[in-house]
């Protein structure tokens, strides 16, 4: 009986061509907007979790705030890190190591094509090794770097591929980083980290000779900490040991202590309000959409009152009017869900394509779920039942007789 119901009804929407259509509109586009916007969202917030992901719990990075110039995080700030903290910092009770590290823009040459890296220190001695393991450095083509090794880089994975200068670079190659002949020793294994897939490490003392940095002037203090469970405690007394060196008052700080941790939950803080704007908008647009299909199907019980009371006549129950009717408004908006859907995945994975091809950045990327999926068809098919609950309704409990006088 059902499948009768349902192939009667969408006979009726049919017939109804432009007007079901256009009573669609609203529940699409409430649907493509969010589907859409919340697909780029979740591809973001994933991309950026992949930043840090590899980082453990017991890590802690420390950078000067204020005002930055161009170029990577913790670099170009007005009052940059002293090179003398590291070494007090290792002292706070539950830090098992701390050590400086130089980050800066670099050029890097080979096959006549330049491209820009992110140029990273490497220390040396146990640093290296308690470095090598906090970020899970490993080597897919070559070796790693070592202590005696001076004008050698190991590059990220992303100089292995051939987008870059045509050919990918390969260990035993020789490159141009900022004019200066290095041989790479290494490539590194796939991190999924768009800092890391693009960096260029070198040993701290080849660094200030090529790069020019000021040994004085750290971009990045790294911090391992003896214990997970201890990491807020470290943390607190980094801050206070900083305050007291660097002379400022609490509140007032002109640097930051951070886990990749806090990081990620400052991230999806700030997205979930971006997705909660787009919620708001959705709702005004789903909204309308949901009114559109009440007014139509108020319509639709006007316009077929004679064909209500002909099957009414017959024997037809007030319950299976209501079926036909609620079947009706629950597919204008399944409908109109599935265009949105599709509509809303074809946005999300075009733009990240454009944003990806204009910006040059990994980090536009969009990511639907299926559950992002099912839960969109399954809310646009309960409103649609919603508004038409009330129309449903009112066209069960029309009066054959009266229904009959009144049709034209």
């Amino acid at each position: 009986m059902l499948k009768d119901y349902f192939i009667y009804s969408v006979r009726n929407l049919r017939h109804r061509g432009l007007r079901s259509w256009l009573t669609m509109i609203g529940i699409f586009i409430g649907i493509a907007a969010v589907v859409s916007l919340i697909g780029l969202g979740e591809g973001l917030r994933i991309a950026i979790m992949s930043q840090f992901g590899f980082l453990g719990p017991d890590v802690l990075a420390v950078q000067a705030s204020g005002l930055a110039l161009a170029g990577p995080p913790g670099t170009g700030v007005v009052e940059p890190l002293s090179d003398k903290l590291a070494d007090k910092i290792e002292k706070v009770n539950g830090v098992e190591a701390a050590f400086n590290r130089y980050i800066e823009s670099a050029t890097v040459e080979f096959n006549d094509r330049q491209s820009v890296g992110i140029a990273g220190s490497v220390p040396e001695g146990e640093a290296k090794k308690i470095l090598e393991t906090m970020v899970n450095l490993k080597a897919e083509d070559g070796r790693l770097l070592k202590d005696a090794d001076s004008r050698k880089a190991v590059l990220g994975n992303n100089f292995g591929g051939d987008d870059k200068f045509g050919k990918g670079i390969r260990a035993g190659d020789r490159i141009l980083i900022n004019g200066a002949d290095f041989e790479v020793i290494g490539i590194l294994e796939k991190k999924g980290s768009f800092i890391f897939d693009n960096v260029v490490l070198m040993n701290e003392q080849v660094m200030f000779d090529v790069i020019g940095n000021k040994k004085e002037e750290v971009d990045v203090i790294a911090v391992k900490i003896d214990g997970t469970g201890r990491i807020n405690e470290a943390k607190e007394s980094i801050e206070k040991l900083l305050r007291k060196e660097r002379d400022v008052k609490k509140g007032e700080e002109n640097f930051v202590v951070q886990s990749p941790q806090q990081v990620l939950e400052a991230l999806n803080s700030t997205l979930f309000a971006v997705q909660l704007f787009v919620y708001i908008i959705a709702a005004i647009s789903l909204a309308v959409g949901g009114i559109g299909i009440m007014n139509t199907m108020y319509t639709s019980v006007l316009e077929r009152g004679k064909e209500i009371g002909i099957m009414k006549s017959i024997g037809a129950k007030n319950s299976a009017i209501f079926t036909i009717f609620f079947i009706e408004s629950g597919l204008l908006g399944i409908v109109g869900g599935i265009i949105g859907i599709i509509l809303g995945m074809a946005f999300a994975f075009g733009l990240s394509v454009a944003g990806r091809a204009f910006l040059g950045s990994d980090l536009i990327q969009a990511s639907i779920s299926p559950w992002l999926v099912a839960g969109a068809l399954v809310f646009s098919f309960a409103l649609g039942t919603a508004f038409g609950v009330v129309p449903a309704y009112r066209a069960s409990k029309l009066n054959p007789v009266d229904s009959l006088r009144s049709a034209k």
